[in-house]
């Protein structure tokens, strides 16, 4: 584990999109069960409409989070529109923004100074707005390691697979999407960040299996949670970004297995016809904690 891994995280297994100016929408939002809700200022919003909704985020996020699940506002790229997306945004109901089309680490410490002024304005203590980066270009790609470090804002990474084809010139397919989705994901791990996201475009949602099998194949991997566009969608985040019981069981008798033999001063230890090494207590000790951590979020 590295020094920075020690820092707090949030557990957004699962990250809904609300269309910041959609009231039946944001309305619906807590009932839907997510650890987490996105406003939204950028894709979703028209042009036309962005300045309204940016009016809006602040009511917003005292009804989606009402339930007491993380907000986030996902702001616009481009200066003009990100900084009074930010100066509307700031605010003690909103855990944190996401950052579209992140460019390199510092264009973050850029966000990250006007959040500090921002937030002495609103009497907020400097630091409570985290951000969540998203690489979406290939320029940003090459700067991926030095973006997830950038600022100790900074809590949580993902490739937007849909922007970063358009920037690469490819099909947002998992041919294609494989390798840089993991390296975002690798970086963010280097970071003692949360990765997150899978290999795919969110934008297919409606085939229920389709989607399970990626967010399986995305737990295994070694991420943590996805952003979503969909309700059907919150659900089946929540189940596979969590451990099964089985696999607690497992853990927990593979560290019983390990203390035992420490007890009895032996040096090799097997479990269930396997050997134990140091990585297979760490993992089960991990499996433990992230266990913990849910248990304590449902109540």
């Amino acid at each position: 584990m590295t020094a920075s891994q020690s820092k707090a995280l949030p557990l957004w297994r699962s990250m809904l999109f609300v269309p910041t100016n959609v009231e039946k929408f944001v309305a619906s939002a807590p009932s839907r069960g997510a650890d987490a809700y996105i406003l939204d200022l950028e894709d979703s919003i028209p042009a036309a409409q962005k300045a309204e909704a940016r009016e809006m985020v602040r009511a917003a996020a005292a009804k989606v989070g009402a339930g007491g699940a993380d907000v986030l506002v996902r702001i616009n790229r481009p200066w003009r529109l990100a900084v009074p997306d930010i100066e509307a945004s700031v605010d003690a109901n909103v855990r944190a923004m996401m950052l579209p089309k992140i460019a390199d680490a510092g264009h973050v410490r850029a966000i990250a100074e006007i959040l500090d002024e921002v937030e002495a304005e609103q009497g907020l203590e400097i630091g409570h707005t985290l951000l969540f980066p998203m690489i979406e270009t290939t320029e940003a790609y090459f700067h991926a390691a030095e973006i997830a470090v950038a600022h100790t804002r900074v809590v949580a990474m993902n490739l937007g697979s849909e922007d970063f084809a358009l920037s690469a010139g490819m099909l947002p397919e998992e041919e294609g999407l494989f390798q840089p989705t993991l390296h975002v994901m690798m970086a963010a791990r280097a970071a003692g960040i949360l990765p997150q996201g899978f290999i795919g475009t969110v934008a297919e949602y409606r085939d229920r299996e389709i989607f399970r099998a990626r967010i399986q194949q995305a737990a295994r991997l070694g991420f943590l949670g996805s952003a979503c566009i969909h309700p059907l969608q919150v659900d089946i985040l929540n189940e596979e970004f969590t451990p099964t019981a089985e696999a607690v069981e497992h853990a927990k008798g593979v560290i019983a297995a390990y203390d035992a033999a420490k007890a009895e001063g032996r040096g090799s230890v097997e479990y269930d016809g396997k050997m134990i090494d140091e990585p297979i207590i760490q993992r089960a000790e991990q499996t433990l904690e992230r266990a913990s951590m849910i248990a304590s979020r449902n109540g």
